[in-house]
């Protein structure tokens, strides 16, 4: 057998000759037809619970003071719905912050509040978070492949954490109501961002796609048997 990849597909060379899997989501192997090569698969990015962790980058006073209140007031609580949505589905979640905190401040508690035991926070000093031995030795440790990524600034720290990302082999999915930055125009840092492959996506795309389906039937069965019931506060869009 040669492993092509670790998560995307192997070559089966066994007694029914050369074959070609992929990897789900769930772990199991599926079979593509033979004579269907790497550049006839597409692989599917989708969100799994039990391989994610959320990532808020430098969500400190000090860059909030920098936007419109109004702005800083709905990322302050998208966020909060956010880390509420991570904490429903035992996701971890990596805080940062950035040098010189006494200046720029912590993460502001109407989020912290939420924050759970599956919570780490870790002051950086690099503006990829990749680039800290303790952060990247913490990741490496919660054992999960994507990264749900929120935070500030767009053009500096959450551009460079998500490259620092993808590097270590990471998906990545940027909430992009929950970025910012203080420079008017950040359009070249999410090209750069989608050019190497980081994935947009809203609150309410991810919110969706972790439940799955809609109530009734098997799925939420297993859905209340694994998390228990959804908060009834808790929104399935962002504010706006």
């Amino acid at each position: 057998m040669c492993i092509m990849s670790r998560d995307i597909c192997n070559y089966d060379t066994g007694a029914l000759g050369p074959r070609l899997w992929r990897n789900s989501a769930d772990g199991f192997n599926m079979p593509i037809a033979n004579g269907a090569g790497l550049d006839d698969m597409k692989a599917v990015k989708r969100i799994v619970p039990n391989r994610c962790c959320g990532v808020i980058v430098d969500l400190q006073g000090f860059f909030l003071s920098q936007v419109d209140k109004r702005l800083g007031s709905r990322i302050k609580t998208n966020t909060g719905n956010l880390v509420r949505l991570l904490n429903h589905f035992r996701i971890p979640i990596v805080v940062t912050l950035e040098r010189p905190v006494d200046f720029k401040g912590s993460l502001p508690k109407e989020i912290g509040k939420h924050l759970g035991e599956r919570a780490q926070t870790f002051v950086k000093n690099f503006f990829d978070l990749c680039k800290d031995k303790k952060i990247k030795g913490h990741l490496t440790r919660l054992k999960r492949r994507q990264a749900i990524v929120a935070g500030c600034e767009t053009d500096v720290c959450v551009l460079q954490s998500c490259l620092g990302l993808l590097s270590l082999g990471y998906e990545v999915f940027v909430m992009e109501e929950l970025i910012f930055s203080s420079a008017r125009n950040v359009d070249a840092a999410i090209a750069r961002m989608k050019a190497e492959g980081v994935i947009f996506a809203t609150y309410k795309s991810l919110y969706y796609e972790l439940i799955e389906a809609v109530e009734g039937g098997r799925h939420t069965e297993k859905f209340l048997a694994a998390y228990g019931p959804l908060p009834d506060d808790l929104p399935d869009t962002a504010v706006q």
